[in-house]
């Protein structure tokens, strides 16, 4: 049972926000495949959240994150007019949140089936990513340990 609460903790950081969930499920001791896999997998259904949902949610994750990630969205906007569909879904995961990437993709007049693909490949790149630099953070600091510092 307790497996299955860290798994969900995992999950449902993941549907909000990769940055999140992964350190999250490294520091509940979860093994750092199952870690990245069920990031990956809550971040993936927060998409499908926000593509099935559609405007209603697309209009609240955008009023939600306005104003003080303003930054952030001009970002987004940069990315979207020079690199298009495949930029915004590569870096929104990572940027802004896949959900709200989504509804911004999803504002922007994407395709539903491009906006998915694309922020699917950047979730899966971005949980990899995140793994292994926390893969690589524990195994540092267990050097560190041993070395007695």
């Amino acid at each position: 049972m307790e497996i299955l609460i860290k798994l969900l903790i995992v999950f449902g950081l993941g549907a909000v926000e990769l940055w999140a969930a992964i350190p999250a499920g490294l520091a509940l001791r979860l093994h750092p495949l199952v870690t990245g896999i069920t990031a990956a997998t809550g971040a993936i259904a927060g998409v499908l959240f926000v593509l099935m949902l559609g405007k209603p949610i697309r209009a609240w994750l955008v009023s939600r994150h306005s104003g003080e990630g303003e930054r952030q969205h001009k970002r987004i906007y940069r990315i979207w007019a020079k690199y298009g569909a495949i930029g915004l879904g590569l870096s929104a995961p990572l940027l802004v949140g896949a959900p709200l990437g989504t509804a911004l993709g999803l504002t922007l007049g994407m395709p539903s089936d491009r906006l998915l693909l694309w922020m699917g490949l950047g979730i899966i790149l971005w949980s990899t990513g995140l793994t292994l630099a926390g893969i690589i953070g524990l195994v540092g600091i267990e050097a560190l340990r041993h070395q007695g510092i």
